[in-house]
Order: C-alpha cells, then sequence, then structure tokens
C-alpha cells in the first residue's frame, strides 16, 4: 500500500508538479475556463447533488451543463430545478460526462462507496473536481486521491465546507495565535435524532433504474428500499456510517484548529442502543484519537433531538484561558469568569463551492480553502475511528506505512476488494 505520512497527505494538491504533467493532464480539457465560464457536470443526485447543482448553476461563471445518476426521476428532478433546463443533458453513466471536451469540472455526490473511482477517472480524464464527504470508502482511497490530484496538476476540493466560512477560518486563527491558551482537548460533537429505517424486503429495483452501475464496485446484493436512497448511508459496502456522512464535518474543524494530523492511537466504542432494523453502522459511538501533546474526541448520538453541550452538532475546544465552540449558531468563545462572546460566524457552502470556481478558472489548486490534502486526511481519521468500533480494541497506528501495528484483521479495514470490472483507475 503506498505510505500515507502526514507530509503525503499534506503536500498541496497542485504542488511540485511538473509543468509538463499539468498540461497532460488539462490538455483533454474544455478552454471554457479560459474565456471566464466554467461548465460543470454534477454526478449524483441526491439532496446534496441537487443542493450542488443549484448552488454552482447561480454562480454568473458557471453554467452546469449536465446532470447523472442512474435514476431516471433524480436526472429530470435536478434538471428540472435549474435555471437552464432545456440546455441541460441528463446522463446515466458518469463516463460519458468524462468522456465530453466540454466539461471542465464535475461535483461527485454519489454514495461514498463511488467516491474515489469516480474523482480518480475524472481527474485522469482533466476535469477539475469537487468531491462530497467523504472523499473516499477507505483509507488506501484517499491516499491515491492525494496523490492523483497532485500528479495530474487539478484543482480538487473536499465537501468539508467549512474551510470556507470565513467566521470558522477567523475562529482557527484566533486559537492558534495562542489566545486560548494551550489546548489539550477537542471534542466532536454530532448529536442528533435519526429514525429507525425498518426491515425491508428484496424486492426488484423501479423501473428505469441502472441497479448494476449503482452497485459498482460494491459486492452484489438483492435490491431492497434500504439500501438505496439515502439509506444506503448505514450498510459498510457503500456508506461510513454518520461518523463519515455528518461526523465527519465537526471531525475536520477539530483536526484544523488543533493543528493535527493522523493519530498514533485510536480507541473507540460504540453500537446499536437505539436501532434495531436493518441498519449495520452504529447509533452511539464515542471515538478517542491520541496525538502527542493533546487529545481528539468523537461523540455520537442518533438519537437524541436535543442539544448537548449546547449543539447537536458542534465542536469544542478546551484551553487553559477557556473554551471556544463552533456551532450552528456560529463560532462562541468563553474565557474563564467572562460571559459567551460570538467571534464569527458558521460554514458555508456556496463559499467553498465559489472558491473552488475562481480556483478552476485559474486553474490554480494551491488557493483551495478546503483541498483533498485535508478533506482525504480527515476522512481517514473517520475511517480509523470506524475500524477501531468494529474491531473493538485500541489500535496503535503507524502513519508512515499506512498499517496498524500488530494487528492484520484491523489493517485489512483500510482497503476493500473491488468488483471485477469495477476496479480503481490506476494513478499514473
Amino acid at each position: 500500500m503506498s505510505e500515507c505520512s502526514r507530509r503525503t497527505f499534506l503536500k498541496s494538491a497542485g504542488g511540485g508538479v511538473l509543468a509538463s504533467t499539468s498540461l497532460l493532464a488539462l490538455s483533454g480539457t474544455s478552454q471554457a475556463t479560459a474565456a471566464g465560464r466554467v461548465r460543470h457536470a454534477v454526478i449524483g443526485l441526491g439532496g446534496q447533488g441537487r443542493h450542488h447543482a443549484k448552488a454552482f448553476a447561480s454562480l454568473d461563471d458557471c453554467d452546469v451543463a449536465a446532470v447523472c445518476d442512474v435514476d431516471p426521476k433524480r436526472r429530470a428532478r435536478a434538471a428540472k430545478e435549474l435555471p437552464n433546463t432545456e440546455r441541460v443533458e441528463q446522463v446515466e453513466d458518469f463516463r460519458a460526462i468524462l468522456d465530453d471536451p466540454q466539461i471542465d469540472s464535475v461535483s461527485v455526490a454519489t454514495p461514498d462507496h463511488w467516491h474515489a473511482s469516480i474523482a480518480l477517472a475524472a481527474m485522469k480524464a482533466g476535469k477539475h473536481v469537487y468531491v462530497e464527504k467523504p472523499c473516499c470508502h477507505n483509507v488506501h482511497e484517499g491516499v491515491l486521491l492525494v496523490e492523483a490530484a497532485r500528479r495530474y496538476g487539478v484543482c480538487v476540493q473536499h465537501g468539508t465546507q467549512s474551510r470556507s466560512g470565513e467566521g470558522i477560518r477567523e475562529a482557527v486563527r484566533f486559537m492558534r495565535e495562542g489566545n486560548l491558551g494551550k489546548v489539550r482537548m477537542a471534542k466532536a460533537i454530532n448529536h442528533q435524532l435519526r429514525p429507525p429505517i425498518g426491515r425491508a424486503p428484496e424486492t426488484d429495483p423501479p423501473p428505469g433504474v441502472n441497479y448494476d452501475l449503482w452497485l459498482g464496485p460494491a459486492p452484489v446484493r438483492p435490491f431492497t428500499r434500504n439500501r438505496w436512497h439515502y439509506n444506503w448511508h448505514w450498510f459498510w459496502d457503500y456508506g461510513t456510517g454518520d461518523m463519515g456522512n455528518d461526523g465527519i464535518h465537526q471531525v475536520d474543524q477539530a483536526r484544523w484548529g488543533l493543528g493535527v494530523g493522523l493519530p498514533k492511537a485510536v480507541t473507540a466504542a460504540g453500537g446499536q442502543l437505539f436501532y434495531d432494523d436493518d441498519h449495520e453502522t452504529p447509533d452511539t459511538q464515542v471515538v478517542t484519537f491520541e496525538y502527542d501533546d493533546c487529545y481528539l474526541m468523537y461523540e455520537m448520538r442518533l438519537w437524541t433531538d436535543y442539544k448537548m453541550e449546547g449543539h447537536d452538532n458542534g465542536t469544542i475546544f478546551y484551553g487553559d484561558k477557556g473554551v471556544l465552540e463552533i456551532g450552528r449558531r456560529g463560532c462562541e468563545v468563553t474565557f474563564i469568569g467572562e460571559p459567551k462572546k460570538l467571534i464569527g460566524g458558521g460554514a458555508d457552502f456556496g463559499a467553498n463551492a465559489r472558491n473552488f470556481v475562481e480556483c478552476v478558472k485559474r486553474r490554480d489548486p494551491s488557493g483551495l480553502n478546503s483541498p483533498i490534502s485535508e478533506g482525504a486526511m480527515s476522512a481517514t481519521l473517520c475511517h480509523l475511528g470506524n475500524i477501531a468500533t468494529r474491531v473493538g480494541r485500541k489500535l496503535q497506528f503507524d502513519a508512515a506505512n499506512c498499517t496498524f501495528v500488530g494487528d492484520e484483521e484491523a489493517s485489512r479495514l483500510l482497503s476493500r476488494e473491488y468488483r471485477e470490472g469495477y476496479e480503481l483507475p490506476e494513478v499514473g
């Protein structure tokens, strides 16, 4: 397996790329970006994918030229919601989009198990990529994404949009300047109510749906509605549980604020205290990541519709001088003996899309707010937490060799088997 050290992840996605490599990667793309407009396509049209389509279409220098999904109803709905409906191409197979030289960039908003495969193929085709979180279904895929972005010299933005929220950026600067004192602990909180999904019988896929393409690299299993739209998140074949789905935002904020990369050890516990249905992933999870001089903790409860520590989803930093909180109300600081004070706003998807398009127009990955090097590292923490939860023991992580020390069972979960015909594209 490729090296996945902190240095590997933190290299700029565009840094150190030979000009000849960059030009080769971009030679097959449209020249529209040189004229100041970006032609964008959205692959995967669930709620987040439709959000992508509308957000990119709202930018005055970006046209959403195509939408893609294996479900024809989703394609039609997404196209209908766009201002240029009659000019939006509706595509079933993402490979047709990658073959189109007029498309400059793509959003990848499919189920998790397709993220890396499509993103890698798009980069090889010379497309710039906005890939939703988590960018990868396992650790090995994240390493390949970082390597590919650097090799092909394209812009690859990750869907952890907090990094484009100016209020959160200011809060991180505030901590980095020492205003909170020494920060030794951050807690990433994911507390919300996600209703049970029940038990679904095996049926035929809906009419017109290309279910084999939807399965892609995953094992062939009979169709059920619980393995389908959105509920796929709760099956290990396709999703990463809510730690990779929603908790990754808070994990990313916590890691960013602490200024840390990959941990030296991870301890986790979790399971189902609430669900008794088709769910495979936990509804309750506590993970601790160990670093040399601080800890990062993740708490998840999917059966609470009330706020914990003032938040449903939020991130808390504990320093010598007080506490800094990032939540949906914005960023707040409470110094010891003083009242709480608002110091900035929250996450901003629109700003992340805007930042991506500006970098695409300049063909400059170095300006990305949420580059794949950072996104892959935060996704890796989520995968490590899930692996520790699944094996049920503390794991020592060897970042230089991308493996768990003395634990073959856990190390096997750092990658996966790929179905014949749907193997990962080769980088290089």
